[in-house]
């Protein structure tokens, strides 16, 4: 018989040591929001101008999607692409949810980096997947490709598996990496991809708009029909979450090969995506001119913010990516504390590899970071004026 807890069924064994994805849901509002990479400004105007204009009686209609991969490919540049390439989910957390599902089964293995965005971790756990989680190296946070070129391939150095080794079933990658910002050349990750054809590759660009490093310029560079047909193994993900403004909304995307959107898909709810999420992509994507707006003032308080850094002499590590790292002189949780009683939320790295005793902060426009600057000055001059 299938033991029960106290107030039911058991889950799966998985679920059952299953540790959550945790991220604060509540308090955030009202606040200098630098700790979640979020848009810090809000959405372009007629983002809002669009949604406040769907008709109440839309209210009662589930939602339609006809045209919004139109608008996703046409907003990617169109050629070697078309709507079959495009996935809609309901967040890039969702996308997420969905490969796994779709691709991971016990005792297969994902193969990643450490530190980087802790839901890919639950994700692969829910499945019963194995991680490799391979370091970034030295201070400062190299990608290690040498070593996820090996755990790619046999260790018998032939060009079959040998044995019982299987390849990595998944291939994650987020670049600019979160939360250490380490970048990897769009051509090494088609190098990749092409190396291990029996992996599935993904992409997680989330973050891509504040440096470029986009592996879909190249696909679409080479004039095929199909971007992805020498790619068939390869999967990118897109938000409009970080640049658009539409965290709240959750609409994320997830680029590939026809047929494996279509199994990523087909994991999915027939109505995941509200109707308010899909008149704001539509709104957002029409207006690219607010977007690059938004990073180039992100990228401008960047520069501000590193300038007054160096200045002061405090360790500090920025990339790529919309945040930076900074390790204050004393403990992070702390700061972290008396910058919330300011009114400014960091997120604390304590506990995380390579990077514990560091606070990543977000980065938005200039006056939001003079306001963080001034404030977390504040706090470490006090500290050494109270020192004996």
């Amino acid at each position: 018989m299938t033991p029960c807890l106290p107030d039911g069924p058991q889950a799966r064994p998985e679920v059952e040591s299953l540790h959550a994805y945790s991220a604060p849901l509540e308090g955030r509002r009202g606040l200098l929001r630098l700790d979640f990479n979020e848009n810090t400004v809000g959405p372009s105007p007629k983002v809002v101008e669009a949604i406040r204009a769907i008709p109440a009686d839309h209210y009662a209609i589930y939602p339609e999607y006809d045209g919004l991969r139109e608008v996703v490919v046409a907003s990617l540049g169109g050629m070697g692409l078309n709507p079959a390439h495009i996935g809609l989910f309901n967040g890039v957390d969702a996308a997420l949810h969905a490969l796994f599902h779709a691709y991971g089964a016990p005792g297969d293995r994902l193969l990643t980096t450490s530190p980087t965005f802790g839901y890919y971790s639950p994700c692969a756990r829910m499945q019963g997947m194995a991680i490799e989680a391979i370091p970034y190296r030295g201070g400062d946070f190299a990608f290690p490709l040498e070593q996820i070129r090996a755990a790619l391939n046999d260790p018998g150095g032939a060009g079959e598996p040998s044995g019982n080794w299987q390849p990595p079933r998944i291939l994650l990658l987020c670049n600019p990496n979160n939360p250490t910002g380490t970048r990897l050349a769009p051509e090494r990750i088609l190098e990749l991809a092409a190396a291990a054809p029996r992996t599935l590759v993904v992409v997680d660009e989330l973050y891509e708009a504040f440096t470029g490093d986009s592996v879909l310029p190249p696909l679409l560079n080479l004039g095929a029909a199909d971007a992805f047909s020498a790619h068939p193994n390869l999967l990118v993900l897109r938000s409009l979450a970080k640049t658009a403004g539409l965290a709240g909304l959750r609409i994320g995307f997830a680029i590939g090969a026809p047929a494996l959107v279509d199994r990523i898909s087909r994991v999915t709810g027939p109505y995941d995506i509200n109707s308010f999420a899909v008149v704001a992509a539509r709104a957002a994507l029409a207006d690219q001119a607010y977007v690059d707006g938004y990073v180039a003032e992100v990228l401008s308080a960047r520069s501000w913010l590193l300038e007054r850094l160096r200045a002061a002499g405090v360790r500090h590590h920025a990339a790529g990516g919309n945040y930076l790292l900074i390790w204050p002189s004393r403990p992070e949780a702390a700061v972290e504390a008396e910058l919330r009683q300011a009114g400014i939320l960091v997120r604390s790295m304590e506990g995380k590899p390579l990077i514990d005793g560091s606070l990543r902060v977000s980065l938005g426009t200039r006056e939001q970071m003079a306001r963080f600057w001034e404030a977390y000055q504040a706090i470490e001059t006090s500290r050494i004026s109270a020192s004996p």
